[in-house]
């Protein structure tokens, strides 16, 4: 079993920064898809690849990981620019 820990990026919904602090510990894929032959969805039988853990922070994450034996990738978080303009920039 492989997992990738990451951290949760803010959505492009949402303004805030609600949730965006919490860690996911998730399982990758052991077997690939295939489509379904009658309805034409695509599925497998991995029931692991639905499993997603929440922690508050990357070393409970990572702990969590080597306290089962699951092989673990952290995945760093890409740091944050703003780009700082101002409302009258909008009319040059």
């Amino acid at each position: 079993m492989t997992a990738r820990i990451y951290q949760v990026p803010k959505s492009a919904m949402q303004s805030g920064r609600a949730m965006t602090d919490n860690w996911v510990l998730e399982f990758e894929q052991s077997e690939a898809r295939r489509p379904d032959p009658l309805m034409g969805w695509t599925g497998s039988a991995d029931t692991q690849a639905q499993v997603q853990l929440t922690f508050p922070d990357k070393d409970a994450a990572k702990a969590y990981a080597e306290r089962y034996g699951i092989a673990a990738r952290v995945y760093a978080t890409p740091p944050k620019t703003l780009k700082i303009q101002a409302y009258a920039d909008n009319f040059r």
